[in-house]
């Protein structure tokens, strides 16, 4: 994705925001909804699907592998009907980390050869353990032994069976395998092997949708998952609204003093982004549910630090950095040290964008140690991390002249990121 060559102007509000919003559809279930389309049974409709770059390389991963995926004129809906390729294909998978995840399992049971590569960055995300367990599950694989570009040769079926990896790294080696795990030959047997599984929430995501569609997931045991071989139900779905996506907007909350409600937030959900309620209440927001709507509201005091451990909800650091170098008091966020390997090293991204602009963020091993300075305005890098532009909007609330040096990077799973923020602000 091309940077933007002049910076954004991170709208400063200079009064508590007072805002009702409606964010887009979540991109974990619309994805995964998407790849369990292409292997079910029969067609399948999303409805209001994420329509963002993370997703349509999804799609557009999906359909080189034979699939239909049509789009409705009003954009509310996909409907998907399975196919399988007989042609060799390349599969781009940008940055997004669902995409060069999830899709190799599913390219093993093509009869056909599928090239995968991304942008820059991407070959530097880790993919090792997933192609090491597809070799041993009987998959050619060619190419890179830890990262793109690499190519599946599917013969048509996968023998399938156990297999052990180290997910320490991304939970998303679990999800890809999973997914497709029903179709193999002799199913799934999948242990984890390793340090603690990051970001748990998405496994059992995964594991929920499976189940929703018939298929058998015994994860019983700790870290192993026993998928039975058989078929995938097709089903209709309807896309909950991405609650990662709602923590720069609740955050807007307490870094003005303010009051945010987000509409049709799921009383209950595998979404990560739901600990905000717990994570804000903990900073002292006042948090209620109207409704079927999520209110966030400060106190009119500054924001407690928080001392707290990520390692499930690791894709909600950069924004909540961003509002403990806003709060009145030090932080410590730990257990995140595989977001070393995300769109960026976000641990030194963060740490290194914060101090830029005059605060005081230390790197440790597994985290970070916040204590709040006044800030200064200046030019907040993203590194192509829509969720490093996230945490930049959000400490331009408070501090006037904060720029953004490549806001368009939000199109990866918010497209209409900025116009949204700005009409927020106003």
């Amino acid at each position: 994705m091309n940077q933007s060559t002049r910076p954004w102007p991170a709208p400063y509000a200079g009064a508590p925001i007072r805002s009702t919003i409606r964010l887009p559809g979540s991109k974990s279930i619309t994805n995964r909804a998407l790849v369990l389309a292409t292997l079910a049974s029969g067609p399948s409709v999303v409805r209001r699907p994420l329509r963002a770059r993370d997703t349509r390389l999804m799609a557009a991963a999906l359909r080189a592998l034979g699939t239909e995926i049509a789009e409705d004129d009003t954009g509310g809906e996909w409907r998907i009907r399975p196919g399988r390729t007989g042609a060799d294909a390349d599969i781009d998978c940008g940055l997004a980390g669902t995409v060069m995840r999830f899709v190799p399992p599913v390219a093993a049971l093509a009869d056909a050869t599928v090239r995968f590569d991304g942008d820059p960055r991407a070959r530097e995300r880790p993919m090792g353990e997933l192609l090491a367990a597809l070799r041993a599950l009987g998959v050619r694989v060619d190419g890179g032994d830890a990262s793109l570009p690499f190519a599946v040769r599917g013969r048509g079926s996968v023998r399938g069976g156990a297999v052990t990896i180290d997910a320490s790294a991304s939970s998303q080696f679990v999800s890809g395998l999973l997914l497709a795990g029903a179709r193999y030959d002799e199913g799934l047997d999948l242990r984890h092997d390793g340090r603690p599984l990051p970001s748990q929430p998405h496994v059992d995501m995964t594991a929920g949708m499976l189940r929703e569609r018939g298929v058998a997931v015994d994860g019983a045991e700790p870290d192993r998952w026993v998928v039975r071989p058989g078929p995938i139900a097709a089903m209709d779905v309807d896309v909950e609204p991405d609650l990662s996506q709602a923590a720069p907007f609740v955050a807007a909350a307490l870094a003005t003093g303010g009051r945010v409600v987000v509409r049709d937030w799921p009383a209950k959900t595998d979404q990560a982004g739901d600990r905000l309620r717990d994570l804000l209440g903990l900073m002292g927001a006042q948090v209620t549910r109207i409704g079927d709507d999520l209110a966030v509201e400060s106190t009119g005091a500054a924001p407690a630090g928080l001392d707290v451990d990520l390692h499930d909800v690791g894709e909600l650091t950069p924004v909540l950095a961003a509002l403990c170098a806003l709060a009145g008091s030090p932080s410590r966020l730990r257990g995140i040290a595989h977001l070393r390997g995300h769109e960026t090293d976000r641990l030194a991204a963060i740490a290194h964008e914060i101090n830029t602009l005059g605060g005081d963020v230390e790197e440790t091993a597994d985290g970070l140690v916040i204590t709040p300075r006044r800030l200064r305005g200046g030019v907040f890098r993203t590194y192509a991390d829509h969720r490093m532009a996230h945490a930049a909007a959000v400490l331009g609330l408070a501090v006037e002249g904060t720029e953004v040096d490549d806001v368009a990077t939000t199109a990866k799973t918010f497209p209409e990121f900025a116009e949204v923020w700005e009409s927020l602000v106003r």
